[in-house]
C-alpha cells in the first residue's frame, strides 16, 4: 500500500516524532505492514531508525498500520546531496566517509542477523544533527539468503525485486534471476555503492538513465564508469569499484567494507576498529 509521513507532537514529553500512515486495502497489505514492524523489533542500533510504538487503525472496510518513529530533524541524505548540488558544492571526503561509515555500521547489523535490506538508496537514509545516519524503512527486508532452483522461484524473486527494490539502486542479480542461484545480502553492497557515488557525484549512477526512461535493467549489465576526479583519493573510488561489481561473487562482504573504510580514515571516538 502506500503510506504517508506526519509530523505530530507528543502530548505528554512534547516531542516531535514522525508518524508513519500505512494504507493497507486488503490482508496482504495488512501482514506487509507488520512485517514492517517485525523488521524494526529486531533491532536496537544507533545507525538504525528505532520504532516507539505501533497499531492497526480500522478506517472503513480498510485499515491504516501507524508506526510511530522520532523525528529527525536533518531530513534524508537525498535531501543534503541535492542541496550541495543546487550550491554547486561537492560532498568533502571526510564528511563522506563519516556518514558512510555509519551506513556500513547499521548494514552490518542487518546482516549480522541474516537479513538483507534490499532498499538502501539515499532517501532511505537520514542523517541527524551530528551527521549520524539512520537507515530507515524496513519493509523491503528478508531473509539475507535466498536459493532460487526453479524458474518459477527465479521469476517470483524477479517479481518481488520489480516490486520491492528501488529500480536505480537494485542490483544487477536481481533483475533477471537465474533459474538456479543464491542470491544473497550483496545486493546491498552493489545498494551502497550507488550511494557511495551518490554522495560523490550528486546523483546515483542511474538515475539519469531512469529519468530520461532509458532502461536500467541493460545499463547495470555494463561495468560502472566512474567519472574521473580529483576531489577523491585512489582508495575511495578503489572502494566504490570493489561494491559495484557486476558478479555478486566478487563484491566485499560488509565486513570487508569496514575494514577498507577504516584504513581511510579514524573510526569516530569510541569505536572499536580492526585495521588491515
Amino acid at each position: 500500500g502506500f503510506s504517508y509521513v506526519d509530523l505530530v507532537e507528543g502530548l505528554r514529553d512534547g516531542r516531535f516524532y514522525a508518524l508513519k500512515r500505512i494504507l493497507c486495502h486488503d490482508k496482504e497489505d495488512r501482514q506487509a505492514a507488520l512485517h514492517e514492524v517485525e523488521m524494526h523489533g529486531l533491532f536496537d542500533h544507533p545507525n538504525i531508525l528505532r520504532l516507539v510504538a505501533h497499531c492497526m487503525v480500522e478506517k472503513g472496510a480498510k485499515h491504516e498500520a501507524w508506526l510511530l518513529l522520532p523525528y529527525v530533524k536533518g531530513g534524508t541524505l537525498w535531501r543534503e546531496v541535492e542541496a550541495l548540488r543546487e550550491k554547486g558544492t561537492f560532498m568533502p571526503e571526510q564528511r563522506i566517509l563519516l556518514i558512510l561509515h555509519g551506513i556500513c555500521r547499521g548494514l552490518q547489523a542487518i546482516h549480522s542477523k541474516g537479513y538483507a535490506h534490499r532498499d538502501l538508496k539515499p532517501t532511505n537514509v537520514l542523517l541527524d544533527e551530528d551527521d549520524r545516519p539512520l537507515l530507515m524503512d524496513l519493509g523491503s527486508m528478508n531473509q539475507a539468503r535466498i536459493e532460487v532452483n526453479s524458474s518459477q522461484k527465479a521469476m517470483a524473486v524477479q517479481d518481488w525485486a520489480a516490486q520491492r527494490c528501488t529500480i536505480s539502486y537494485r542490483a544487477p542479480e536481481l533483475f533477471t534471476v537465474p533459474s538456479q542461484c543464491v542470491i544473497d545480502e550483496r545486493t546491498d553492497i552493489w545498494s551502497l555503492g550507488c550511494v557511495l557515488y551518490c554522495m560523490m557525484f550528486g546523483e546515483g549512477p542511474y538515475d539519469a538513465i531512469f529519468q530520461k526512461g532509458d532502461s536500467v535493467a541493460l545499463a547495470v549489465q555494463n561495468p560502472i564508469v566512474i567519472p574521473p576526479t580529483t576531489r577523491y583519493s585512489a582508495a575511495l573510488q578503489h572502494l566504490l569499484s570493489s561494491m559495484m561489481t557486476l558478479n555478486p561473487q566478487e563484491r566485499p562482504s560488509i565486513n570487508d567494507v569496514l575494514h577498507q573504510l577504516e584504513g581511510l580514515q579514524p573510526a569516530p571516538a569510541g569505536q572499536d576498529t580492526t585495521q588491515i
